[in-house]
């Protein structure tokens, strides 16, 4: 019986290489690999921290007090208005203090372009208690212009009823945040010294 030898798996058969002393490869390929030197676990590792304003002392934010600013989102208006709630006199029920509603650029902006279905907004958001923030930067997206807001400056209380922008603002630290529940104004996140009524 013949076998053919041709046919049949060669076993530990290695791939072919390229031995270093071929002339095809390049004189800078040649060259070892430099080795890492490794870290010495003695040297002090230089990091760099978040830095917190002056203003929060431990997570207790100084800057909040009466009048107390409130940065009013465009769906808190909406929701405000669907539950039939004054939007300046339920905020003072819910502090217990003089409130002064603050309306960005940027939110006045996206009122105005949900066309004539939120008019009635749109006049409450051109009240004169209302006071108009300026925006300098570019693009005219609400949440982050709030969000920015809230991080620079820790003097506000951020009203809104979005989940998202509420998420996004629990990671700021010292910023309550105004919601809607049951027909009243809430506040979460208000630190127990200014009397604001724990629900």
């Amino acid at each position: 019986m013949l076998i053919n030898f041709s046919k049949t798996k060669k076993f530990a058969a290695m791939k072919r290489m390229i031995s270093l002393k071929d002339n095809r490869i390049k004189e800078k390929d040649r060259a070892k690999a430099k080795e890492k030197k490794k870290k010495d676990p003695a040297a002090l590792k230089e990091r760099e921290v978040t830095k917190y304003p002056s203003c929060l002392f431990f997570q207790y934010n100084t800057q909040l007090g009466p009048p107390y600013h409130v940065l009013v989102d465009t769906n808190f208006i909406n929701f405000s208005i669907k539950a039939k709630l004054d939007i300046v006199q339920s905020m003072m029920d819910c502090l217990y203090a003089k409130c002064v509603p603050c309306i960005t650029d940027c939110v006045m902006a996206e009122i105005e372009k949900l066309g004539m279905k939120y008019r009635v907004a749109l006049r409450i958001a051109k009240d004169p208690r209302f006071e108009r923030l300026p925006c300098t930067h570019k693009g005219t997206y609400a949440d982050d212009c709030l969000v920015q807001r809230v991080t620079q400056h820790k003097c506000y209380i951020l009203a809104t009823v979005d989940r998202d922008l509420k998420r996004r603002v629990r990671k700021i630290p010292g910023v309550p945040i105004m919601y809607i529940s049951s027909h009243r104004y809430n506040i979460e996140r208000m630190p127990d010294d200014y009397g604001a009524p724990r629900v």
